[in-house]
């Protein structure tokens, strides 16, 4: 096609040069951010947003809305003029308010600070692959509840990528995956500037993109990102496209305008700074000088984009609500699904499933899963590569394939990395409670989407098996060592370390229950033995996260062993071993430190007396996680080094894991 350059003063590049005019002032005000991606893809952006995106500004939460995702999140001005121009709570002062404390637009777009907002963007690649969680669960929604009569699932997932984004390896994880799923849902715009913060693209990046992703399976189109008639042919092509992802190459021009930094890497993160303002708003033909100002006429554009939306929102209700007259039982289900409901004695089926027999923690959690997965029928998910070991499979239900998505069994191979990013994906989507397995060690892959799990409070859950040096004969490689700490560090996730089949169970439950973040389950590959409780262990007293399990006899205890997981009947053992001095020991389960960590401070000194100062704390894992409990003089039996490869009996000898030897250490530390 004929390039059509757009007149400058039509409605249409009106709106375009509004875009760039927000973003250029909310950049300089805030004297911070980055204003040549939303300037570069202000063309391209503007035909999407008026044209293709069905959603409803008057009703945001809207479920068969197209999900939008801007991956490059420094480009975050862009999608705020956006969300502002098409009616969303997003004001004229909000943009004024851009990056500053307290403010609903931050530096890269929050999930939870505004409307519109799908999600947390900023990590690159974080964006794309969490997109290919959201298509994967619009498949799976409309293959449950879409007939040849209705059909109440529809949406798609339109989103803008960066030469950044295609850079990290998540996006070829989840693209390779998104690949071989077919998700002929997915239109993803690449903003091909050829410009990052170091320079040109070319010192870094060469490949080429189109034939890489034709290689894997999706539909690629090639665009010119400033044509307006271009942009409309190319996602004209997109949404009528074939049975494959779709990836839209648009070639544009960064800061686009701008006479002095136009294709520089200037233009990326940093103000234009005022005379360069003046000169691109000369430039492009804007005439208004005042800042952050919007012609009525650019309004009007969206004002009657949104009454075509509200027109479809309102047929989409109709039809909405004669699926439910025709399909009660699937009506049903479906809010059940929405509202992630649980039955009040969840906690007691799922304790009852499990067997008082020696097992590893992991296999006590797949049990634990086929009873799961019988009360919440949006639990679905799978593990990378390892279902076997992780005992993440729902028994008796399909798994999700390309030509079937009724499925709730995953394999995601072995891609943690896109594993991560997409059960974010699917949590976010809504419907959906997903889990996602590997080994503890393999957890360091998955770290960023983690992070963004709890920093968007999503219902995530992780199945970490093999959790410590007990792996044994793999060695140091596969011998979590930093990796509890660690996780323990990030704010908003619950690491959940069960000791043995009843702790396992609760630890599901509390995983189920909580919606507002995501859970860790930290699971044994070897056997952990019978633990003989003074008493049953209520549900009440294990969500409290830490527990005494063993009292003392007399008033108070002289020494306080806190565990968890494996190391619990070790503590326990090594209390026995200790023989009358052991009935001066009080050993306290430690599932949960975050969960403890909520309790009232009576409940925290009842479980670990405030004037009592010999704690021991004995976990197969780096000590660090431990000392806010034992203090600085507390007795740290944990593990400072890599392991080593031996069999798991071995290496508990060589490490000092053996109750002889933890008693022997709590003797000599106490003078007992």
């Amino acid at each position: 096609m004929k390039k059509k350059t757009p007149i400058k003063n039509s409605p249409g590049m009106l709106a375009v040069n509004t875009i760039k005019t927000l973003s250029m002032d909310g950049v300089q005000r805030a004297n911070s951010g980055h204003p040549g991606m939303p300037m570069g893809a202000a063309d391209y952006a503007y035909i999407l947003w008026s044209r293709y995106l069905r959603h409803n500004p008057a009703h945001p939460e809207w479920p068969d809305r197209d999900r939008f995702i801007l991956s490059p999140g420094h480009g975050s001005m862009l999608l705020y003029s956006l969300l502002h121009l098409s009616g969303y709570d997003v004001s004229i002062d909000d943009l004024k308010e851009f990056r500053q404390w307290g403010s609903k637009t931050p530096g890269h777009p929050e999930y939870g600070c505004l409307p519109g907002v799908e999600m947390t963007t900023g990590p690159l690649g974080q964006g794309f692959a969490t997109g290919i969680g959201m298509a994967i669960a619009s498949k799976m929604t409309a293959a449950r509840f879409n007939n040849k009569k209705h059909s109440i699932v529809n949406n798609r997932v339109f989103g803008i990528v960066s030469d950044g984004d295609l850079m990290e390896g998540i996006s070829t994880e989840a693209a390779s995956l998104a690949g071989h799923l077919r998700l002929d849902n997915i239109i993803y715009i690449y903003d091909d500037n050829k410009i990052t913060i170091d320079g040109g693209t070319d010192i870094s990046f060469s490949e080429d993109v189109g034939d890489k992703f034709k290689a894997m399976g999706w539909h690629v189109i090639w665009t010119d990102g400033h044509d307006h008639a271009a942009i409309t042919q190319a996602l004209d092509e997109a949404v009528a496209g074939s049975d494959k992802p779709k990836l839209i190459i648009a070639a544009t021009h960064i800061a686009n305008g701008s006479p002095g930094k136009q294709d520089t890497s200037a233009a990326h993160g940093s103000p234009l700074g005022e005379d360069e303002i003046a000169a691109t708003k000369k430039n492009i033909g804007w005439k208004y000088k005042k800042e952050f100002f919007v012609p009525a006429q650019v309004y009007r554009i969206f004002e009657e984009r949104n009454s075509e939306l509200d027109k479809e929102y309102k047929r989409w209700k109709r039809t909405l609500k004669a699926w439910e007259k025709a399909n009660p039982g699937l009506a049903r289900l479906r809010k059940s699904m929405i509202d992630k409901e649980l039955p009040r004695n969840l906690e007691k089926k799922l304790a009852d499933a499990v067997p008082g027999e020696v097992k590893a923690t992991r296999a006590f959690s797949g049990i634990v899963l086929q009873a799961a997965a019988k009360m919440a029928p949006g639990l679905a998910g799978g593990s990378a590569d390892l279902a076997p070991s992780n005992k993440t499979f729902i028994n008796g239900e399909k798994t999700v394939c390309a030509s079937d998505f009724k499925g709730r069994n995953f394999h995601f191979g072995i891609r943690e990395h896109a594993m991560g990013a997409a059960l974010n994906g699917m949590a976010l989507y809504g419907g959906f409670i997903p889990y996602g397995g590997t080994f503890l060690i393999f957890s360091d892959y998955m770290r960023a989407s983690i992070r963004l799990a709890a920093l968007m409070k999503q219902q995530v859950i992780y199945v970490f098996t093999h959790d410590s040096f007990y792996v044994g004969e793999d060695g140091p490689t596969h011998q979590p060592v930093e990796h509890l700490s660690a996780l323990r560090a990030i704010p908003g996730l619950n690491v959940m370390r069960p000791a043995d089949g009843v702790e396992t169970a609760y630890s599901w439950a509390a995983a189920l229950r909580r919606t507002d973040g995501p859970t860790m389950l930290s699971l044994t590959r070897q056997g952990v033995p019978l633990i003989e409780r003074e008493r049953p262990l209520k549900p009440a007293d294990f969500m409290k996260g830490g527990y005494v399990i063993s009292h003392e006899t007399g008033r108070a205890p002289e020494v306080v062993i806190l565990a968890a997981g494996s190391e619990v009947g070790l503590a326990l053992e090594a209390k026995k071993q200790l023989g009358g001095a052991g009935d001066m020991i009080r050993v306290v389960s430690m599932p949960c430190h975050e969960l403890f960590d909520q309790q009232t401070e009576r409940y925290r000194h009842s479980v670990i007396p405030k004037d009592c100062d010999n704690i021991v704390a004995v976990e197969a894992g780096s000590p660090q996680c431990w000392y806010k409990y034992a203090g600085r003089n507390g007795l740290m039996l944990g593990i400072d080094h890599f392991g080593e490869s031996a069999p798991g009996k071995v290496l508990a000898e060589k490490f000092g894991f053996t109750p002889d030897i933890v008693a022997s250490k709590i003797k000599e530390a106490y003078s007992l």
